[in-house]
């Protein structure tokens, strides 16, 4: 079994909503220059299918697919559609311009959280890593937060589907809250859903509190973790130690799937959050621990960060440390002087170990 494959096209780069617009199509291929630059040895880049209707069909409702489909094919003819846009998608998930082909691309995200299920499951590599993945606000019939198919979900729906799995660990380490994947998973006892995001009273999309812990057989098994502006390294060491690593733990999941890019970094124009690289590298050496409790299976889902100077630093920095590899970077932006909330991150982490404390005896 080799270590680890990175799937990727050129197709991804129209995942592009226009000049203007946060979310930039060229943001994978930057990195993945970048990535072979520094990390100096060979791996395979591959090409996974397009994802076609049927495979939408696990996540979506056909009404949607329909909708989404004829819409951004026309918008990226620099067309008009029909004036339906917001029954099926939020003001975010609105073009600019002339954009690329938007909902080609997300098919070919879908069809690579597919291949990398299948290679994983297959044993064929311990970690594969997706990117344009971890479009986490997207949901059955509705798209927001530049999120139009959501590949989070797909990917865990299909190992469950194909491959039988009872034990699957997502955790979502992007700055704005899973919404969308808490959506489709809230009352599945199947998934163990843990979010570290910004707190939702200071940031989109507004959702993932603590007492958001997931309904019927999946309650318990969805923990949010609603950091204060402003928390930064320590603040991310302490709550992997406290929460995330006895809880995962306790779960033994059979394979991990995480999503989440650089918009934690304290850089961010869109986010409020204080990470800096070295809290990178200690994010990816915390969750490389975890995947030995899955015998190192992992897929990891990258596409966020909206500061695109640093986010091919920051993706190499937690990618590298995932993957097990030594690479030395830096930090080059001036550090704020903002003091970390520390005593704020010890309340919420109190708070959220006695509202788990019946559900996990790590807890108790």
């Amino acid at each position: 079994m080799k270590d680890f494959a990175i799937l990727f096209s050129k197709e991804i780069n129209e995942y592009d909503f226009g000049e203007g617009h946060p979310f930039h199509g060229r943001r994978g291929e930057d990195f993945l220059n970048f990535f072979k630059e520094k990390v100096k040895i060979d791996f395979p880049v591959l090409k996974a299918k397009k994802a076609k209707d049927d495979d939408l069909l696990l996540i979506c409702e056909k009404e949607y697919i329909q909708f989404t489909r004829k819409y951004f094919e026309a918008k990226s003819r620099g067309e008009d559609f029909d004036g339906k846009f917001f029954i099926y998608h939020s003001v975010d998930n609105l073009p600019i311009g002339k954009p690329g082909k938007i909902e080609e691309a997300a098919r070919y995200i879908i069809g690579q959280a597919k291949l990398a299920a299948d290679l994983v499951m297959e044993g064929k590599f311990k970690k594969v890593i997706s990117i344009g993945g971890g479009l986490h606000h997207a949901k059955r019939n509705f798209g927001e937060g530049f999120c139009i198919y959501n590949d989070v979900a797909f990917c865990a729906k299909y190992l469950i589907k194909k491959y039988n799995l009872k034990r699957i660990l997502i955790l979502d380490t992007d700055a704005h809250a899973g919404n969308g994947t808490l959506e489709y998973f809230y009352d599945d006892p199947k998934v163990l859903f843990i979010d570290i995001h910004q707190d939702p009273r200071t940031l989109y999309p507004g959702t993932g509190f603590i007492e958001e812990k997931g309904s019927g057989k999946g309650e318990g098994l969805k923990i949010n973790i609603p950091l204060p502006p402003f928390s930064g390294d320590f603040s991310y060491k302490m709550v992997f130690e406290e929460i995330i690593e006895p809880l995962v733990e306790e779960f033994k999941p059979q394979i991990i799937i995480r999503n989440g890019g650089s918009d934690p970094h304290f850089s961010d124009p869109l986010t409020n959050l204080n990470l800096t690289i070295e809290g990178f590298k200690i994010m990816g050496e915390k969750i490389r621990k975890l995947t030995q409790i899955c015998n190192g299976r992992e897929i990891d889902l990258i596409a966020s960060g909206y500061n695109l100077e640093v986010l091919k630093f920051c993706w190499t920095v937690l990618l590298s440390q995932i993957l097990g590899l030594n690479i030395e970077i830096k930090e080059f932006l001036p550090l704020h002087s903002i003091k970390e909330p520390l005593n704020e991150v010890k309340l919420l982490i109190q708070k959220i170990k006695q509202e788990f404390k019946d559900y996990w005896k790590c807890f108790k």
